[in-house]
């Protein structure tokens, strides 16, 4: 991994599950690889889930897993495009801060 890429994983460790965060609630992340047309993209191409929300393979009322229902994931959560914008901004916020995108208490 290059430099920006290391950072960027320290962002998301810092930010927390994206879907939890938009929540107000830190969990966290597992890092969570965007496929494009079926493939893995660069590391920079990640959004940060907590593992319920990543790999859980949940989907009832309280959470819906990314792995196996992405469908479900993306009408509930919103597209991983538009959830990786969202980590884009937090850790925009972030680093003008210089300190953590955590929004509540660490769970």
């Amino acid at each position: 991994m290059n430099k920006a890429e290391i950072q960027w994983f320290r962002d998301l460790e810092d930010i927390g599950c994206i879907v939890c965060r938009l929540n107000g609630v830190y969990s966290p992340p597992d890092i969570h690889h965007i496929l494009r047309s079926g493939k893995r993209q660069t590391h920079l191409d990640t959004i940060p889930l907590c593992p319920t929300h990543h790999r859980s393979g949940l989907n009832n009322d309280m959470a819906v897993s990314r792995h196996p229902h992405k469908r479900e994931f993306e009408r509930r959560y919103g597209t991983e495009n538009d959830l990786h914008r969202e980590t884009r901004e937090a850790a925009v916020n972030l680093r003008s801060r210089g300190g953590s995108a955590n929004p509540g208490t660490k769970t």
